[in-house]
């Protein structure tokens, strides 16, 4: 216990006096996690709205696969960018492995199923009747949609949570196309798992409180967003 209590104190001292290394660890995880979902927005996004409102051939075929590329293991997904990127893969003459697009690039593979699949639970969820209203109101195929991803938002914004969550808190694939460097590639996740095996409990500590806190975070918005009713 008593070790416990003198890691938390010191974490908290790490913490609140803007530990450099701690910051630039928690900088590393918000700017690769940030860009991915992003990238992973604008494309699964409309492509989940997509397969949402539309019937067409291969559609289950399509869902059944992304709903199994969702739980889709860490460390595949990072075998699988580090056998693209390695000196003897396809892309290996851009020399991206070991850097924050390779982590990027990890990130965005592990998002983009889950957030097109929120996506389209949350269209598939919505009463029938936006997409006939909007119609019976003359309402063209774009605004149409518009109408319909408008009423389907809150879902899209529990979709992007989501997948941010997964993709800040995975270790396997980061590690493995990052490289875990020190100031470049080192990010909340894999520091803490170096440092605990190195026994520096205090740092672990302070950066698993900061992935707590910036999880809170995000929700705490979410809230208020839901609560204004936007």
């Amino acid at each position: 216990m008593d070790f416990m209590a003198e890691g938390f104190i010191k974490a908290l001292q790490l913490i609140f006096t803007l530990d450099r290394e701690v910051f630039g660890i928690a900088l590393v995880s918000l700017k690769v996690s940030g860009i991915a979902i992003t990238l992973a927005s604008v494309v699964g996004i409309p492509l989940g709205f997509i397969m949402g409102i539309n019937e067409f051939v291969g559609k289950k075929t399509l869902t059944l696969i992304l709903n199994t590329l969702v739980a889709l293991p860490t460390v595949v997904v990072g075998l699988l960018v580090y056998a693209i990127l390695s000196r003897q893969g396809p892309l290996g003459i851009l020399g991206l492995l070991f850097t924050p697009t390779a982590m990027i690039i990890g990130q965005f593979i592990l998002a983009l199923p889950m957030v097109t699949m929120l996506t389209l639970s949350a269209v598939h969820s919505l009463d029938p009747r936006v997409k006939i209203t909007a119609l019976t109101l003359g309402a063209n195929p774009l605004q149409v949609g518009w109408s319909v991803l408008k009423e389907a938002k809150y879902g899209v914004i529990s979709a992007i949570i989501a997948a941010f969550g997964r993709v800040i808190t995975e270790v396997g694939s980061a590690i493995m196309v990052g490289g875990n460097i020190r100031g470049y590639t080192r990010n909340i996740t894999t520091a803490i798992a170096l440092e605990t095996a190195k026994g520096n409990f205090a740092l672990c500590m302070a950066l698993g409180m900061i992935l707590l806190i910036m999880a809170f975070g995000i929700n705490i918005v979410f809230y208020q967003l839901q609560a204004k009713k936007i």
